[in-house]
């Protein structure tokens, strides 16, 4: 009897403690890049909001775009790059944006929004980050280098390299080394940076979307390809001081990353609430030193406590990838001929 009252008294006290707990009303369904938002910085949308946030996350935006179209999900908000937004316009895939709604969208940085071509006038998509991919190095282990696409030719760092498994990405950073456009489509340019890539295929252990970090901070790759964020976020004080990450002075891709609402969305509303405070100058500072991006969010470039680890105008030499439209196809055989070696 003992044993059953203390049972029940339990219960009671934990029933009387849940009974004072907000239950979140809402849902909200986020399909987001690895590593892109602090933890923190949902749990305190859904404390704030009382809002239950369903997170997943993939590593490219190839990866995110087959799966919406396979049909899977059911998410409200998702992160592409700005080609992808363009090629998700055309497949009808988005709900156009109600700027009535974000009254923090006026906190943008409006020299970065002129450079959007994918979705002028941000008709579809919110503007989330801007940056690029480069290099980073363990200086440890590599004493002399120069900060270029150049390091992926030694063969005195073979199987020690690796190359992101993104084929603008690649074929770009060749491109560029090339003094081309990253959003080329002439035979010949493709043909050269074919060339060039296969050639530092021969000294990469393979091209990684998603455990190069792990592998810079286990010490078995000395220089990545690589999102900054994606590596560092694995690296503790000591080894973060050995490692030098740079965009390469030829320049590559340059990414804008968006918040978009897929078609069909169920919550709406909700997702608009999140979408505007993402871009509160104070989140969105909790975001950037987290990142360690530039931020393209004018107020909040007072309020960061973090350096970030480059600044928009290291991206002079970078642009933006558009979407290729029916020249994707050729960008898509190319790269499958450099992943097989032929």
């Amino acid at each position: 009897m003992r044993a059953r009252a203390v049972f029940l008294a339990g219960m009671l006290l934990l029933s009387g403690m849940c009974g004072c707990q907000k239950t979140p009303s809402k849902r909200l369904y986020i399909y987001n890049w690895t590593y892109y938002i602090p933890d923190d910085v949902v749990s305190a949308f859904e404390r704030e909001y009382h809002v239950a946030v369903v997170y997943d996350m993939y590593a490219s935006n190839e990866e995110m775009f087959a799966k919406l179209k396979a049909g899977g999900g059911g998410y409200d908000i998702v992160f592409p790059s700005g080609d992808y937004v363009s090629i998700m316009i055309r497949e009808g895939m988005l709900e156009p944006i109600d700027k009535s709604k974000l009254s923090n969208f006026g906190f943008l940085d409006t020299a970065v929004l002129q450079k959007i071509r994918f979705d002028p006038g941000c008709r579809y998509c919110v503007p989330y980050m801007m940056g690029a991919a480069g290099i980073t190095v363990n200086k440890e282990n590599v004493a002399d280098y120069e900060r270029s696409w150049s390091i992926f030719n030694r063969s005195d760092l073979r199987g020690r390299l690796t190359l992101l498994d993104d084929m603008r990405e690649v074929l770009g950073a060749a491109l560029r080394t090339l003094g081309y456009s990253v959003n080329t489509i002439d035979e010949g340019q493709l043909r050269q940076a074919k060339a060039i890539v296969m050639q530092w295929r021969k000294n990469i252990v393979k091209f990684d979307a998603e455990a190069f970090g792990k592998g810079f901070a286990a010490g078995e790759f000395w220089a990545v390809h690589c999102y900054a964020e994606n590596v560092f976020l694995e690296l503790d004080s000591t080894q973060a001081s050995a490692a030098d990450f740079f965009i390469p002075r030829e320049g590559g891709c340059a990414y804008m990353d968006n918040m978009v609402i897929l078609k069909g969305a169920k919550n709406k509303d909700v997702a608009y609430m999140f979408m505007n405070y993402i871009l509160d100058p104070s989140v969105y500072a909790r975001i950037v030193d987290y990142l360690k991006l530039p931020s393209i969010n004018t107020a909040t470039r007072a309020q960061r406590k973090v350096t970030p680890r480059y600044d928009l105008t290291d991206l002079a030499n970078s642009e933006l990838k558009e979407d290729l439209g029916e020249h994707l196809e050729r960008y898509n055989e190319i790269w499958q001929e450099i992943r097989i070696g032929r």
